[in-house]
């Protein structure tokens, strides 16, 4: 291995083999690990959930009650909702999927964009919380140190999520576990402490909300625990993440992740919650430059000091720090559901098909490493302020909140006739919606020149960028039809060769492996592959004993969803190659086919080259490179350059290679492809 191989694998492991009967039980997650992994990014925004509301009520904290009952409430609603989703759309995909199948394309566009810069946005404002927590008792002077550390956690993560996912999940579960142990505490010393003071915290608490009835009026006291309620949104932030991970769940994966629901549930409504109940209880009020989590903790144990020993600052410390790394474990969400939402929709041609494969590790490469740049510049360009992505964060989360609330309300609609319960779910969705859309609204008009503009520009261009990359493909597919059209297929065999029928179409049999031989690499059946058949029969008239067409089953995500998808691509795969061993058996030749399977296509291209290259000595290795007519970047990142990346390592190894250009024209008005014309048959054949 070359140096540059060797400190990749020291970086992101051993590649795994996609067959391997225990794969996707090693890349799968029980309903804890799914806990960790997926729900610390709910948890963990009552770091700054919390924070938000409570100093958006200014002086009136008797509201808190109401708001703390408000939150906790908030997230049953909405995790019910996505309960649903769950249960009715198990492949996975959240708010795109469903706004895909029961909006159309256009509204699952729109849902998944505002996934993507969300989950983007969940990646740096975690990792930006999380340094303001460790850097809350540090001193001042230390908070140059901001920008590094953060970039540093980003790099870090980066690495651990191109390993695996379960890697990165089993590696943070000590923290998720810290953080627990720590708020637990937390809580119980809180309400605990004050529990002989019901009476008098219940009597202050009414004599607050009286004094802002009488300064603000009710319409003034509703207007502002709306806004209060509002500018908490963050705190729901993550509740999504099981409906789009559901291809991590471990079988059966429905229970699974309903399970895991449900620990994200009440785990996140009785920690915001409670804490929100907490600032009121020890009468917390904002610091400058200090967390309200800070400003609780130290109230609560700052002072405490047995013995002389300053056991309550260790305390708030440590749960700082817990608090600090958990943040980091959220932006995992980012990490995990970001490149599952960006597969599925490359998966429908609306991002670059790249962004659906897999790497050796049996990772969305692509996806990470985009991910990861995207929550750098995002870190960046807002200087690490949490305050601008706080708000930049809520609004695309009420956005697929909102969209798939409405979704599902029509979905029970419409199966009013066949399910007899339907009507028992629209309340928790009409709620839902209703909820969702309200914080939407209040957010953007509060905070639309505080960068929820950037948001929704940003959202609006990814929006249309996807439009582009679909009409792209759509333009490649009919040029490719086209292209189908102009050569012969099995139905035109009788015709094109001078065979009685297609049935009738007989394999001659295996090359001679002493002569030489056509080493073919073939995708889906299709008219690329045979016009690269034809040209190479063009070039070298009569040469060729036969061809070898190789077939590599590409594993992307959609295959490692489990072992059924896994073998429906093998067969699919090795129905392509049969029928391109009739194409050339009507054409006079005699073929065989080598299938492989792969989650990269160059690696196992060399492997089976050399297996072929072993049993027919005289092979000539031929793959046509789609092209066309202006060599632009945009081709190039919407199309892969695999024959040419092959073409290298083949040639590295001292095999013969090939690439023949197939260009198309994806100007219907123009004219033809350019194609090779057909060959004599059958007489073309040696």
């Amino acid at each position: 291995m070359s140096i540059g191989s060797r400190v990749r694998r020291a970086l992101l492991g051993a590649p795994r083999d996609a067959l391997d009967p225990h794969a996707f039980h090693k890349l799968s997650l029980i309903a804890f690990l799914a806990w960790i992994g997926l729900g610390a990014d709910g948890l963990s925004s009552s770091a700054y959930g919390p924070d938000e509301s409570f100093r958006a009520l200014g002086q009136h904290t008797g509201l808190a009650v109401f708001l703390a009952a408000a939150t906790a409430f908030t997230v049953f609603i909405i995790s019910y909702g996505y309960s649903r989703i769950v249960e009715q759309f198990p492949e996975g995909g959240g708010g795109y999927v469903v706004a895909s199948r029961i909006f159309g394309p256009k509204a699952g566009v729109v849902s998944g964009s505002a996934l993507l810069v969300d989950y983007v946005l969940t990646i740096a404002i975690s990792i930006v919380s999380g340094a303001d927590q460790v850097l809350s008792f540090l001193p001042t002077s230390w908070l140059w140190l901001k920008m590094p550390m953060v970039l540093c956690v980003i790099a870090l993560l980066t690495v651990m999520n191109l390993r695996g996912v379960k890697e990165s999940v089993s590696a943070i579960a000590p923290v998720f576990i810290l953080f627990l142990a720590t708020h637990a505490i937390l809580l119980l010393f809180v309400f605990g402490g004050h529990l002989g003071e019901a009476a008098e915290t219940a009597t202050r608490v009414r004599s607050d909300l009286h004094q802002s009835h009488l300064t603000l009026g009710t319409f003034g006291m509703l207007a502002l625990f709306f806004r209060a309620y509002s500018m908490g949104g963050g705190t729901y932030t993550g509740i999504e993440a099981v409906s789009n991970g559901m291809t991590l769940m471990r079988e059966p994966r429905v229970q699974t992740a309903r399970h895991t629901m449900w620990l994200m549930a009440v785990s996140l409504a009785v920690t915001a919650s409670g804490i929100m109940l907490a600032y009121l209880l020890v009468d917390a009020h904002p610091m400058e430059g200090k967390t309200m989590n800070f400003v609780l903790l130290d109230r609560l144990a700052g002072g405490f000091h047995p013995w002389g020993i300053p056991a309550g600052k260790a305390f708030v410390i440590v749960s700082l720090l817990s608090e600090g790394l958990l943040l980091v474990v959220a932006s995992q969400a980012g990490f995990i559901d970001g490149p599952r939402v960006m597969s599925n929709m490359a998966g429908d041609s609306w991002l670059p098909h790249r962004f659906a494969s897999l790497s050796e590790q049996l990772t969305m490469r692509n996806g990470v490493l985009l991910m990861s740049a995207a929550a750098t510049a995002a870190v960046v360009y807002t200087t690490g302020d949490v305050s601008k992505l706080v708000v930049m964060y809520s609004i695309n989360v009420f956005v697929t909140f909102s969209l798939s609330n409405v979704a599902m309300i029509l979905f029970w609609y419409r199966r009013r006739k066949t399910d007899s319960h339907w009507m028992r779910h629209l309340p928790a969705h009409a709620l839902a919606s209703l909820l969702c859309l309200s914080i939407l609204v209040i957010t953007i008009y509060e905070k639309f020149l505080e960068g929820g503009w950037v948001t929704l520009l940003v959202t609006s261009v990814l929006a249309s960028m996807c439009l582009f990359v679909k009409r792209h493909y759509e333009r490649v597919g009919a040029a490719i039809r086209r292209f189908d059209a102009e050569l012969p297929g099995p139905e035109e065999f009788p015709t094109a060769f001078g065979v009685d029928s297609v049935d009738s179409i007989q394999l001659i049999g295996e090359p001679d492996p002493k002569k030489p031989v056509a080493a073919l690499f073939v995708g889906r059946y299709g008219a690329l592959g045979r016009h690269a058949l034809f040209a190479l029969l063009r070039m070298f008239p009569r040469h060729f004993e036969g061809v070898v067409f190789i077939g590599i089953a590409c594993v992307d995500t959609k295959a490692m969803q489990g072992k059924p998808e896994l073998d429906a691509m093998q067969e699919r795969t090795r129905k392509d190659l049969e029928q391109y061993c009739r194409f050339a058996a009507a054409a006079g030749l005699r073929s065989a086919f080598v299938l492989g399977v792969a989650p990269e296509i160059p690696m196992e291209a060399e492997r089976l080259a050399k297996e072929v290259r072993d049993k027919y000595p005289q092979a000539l290795f031929v793959a046509g490179q789609l092209t066309f007519e202006e060599d632009t970047m945009w081709n190039r990142l919407m199309h892969n350059e695999t024959a040419l990346i092959v073409h290298r390592r083949l040639h590295h190894n001292g095999l013969p290679m090939v690439v023949l250009p197939v260009r198309i024209n994806l100007n219907p008005v123009t004219g033809k492809s350019e194609i090779s014309t057909l060959p004599e048959p059958p007489s073309v054949a040696a």
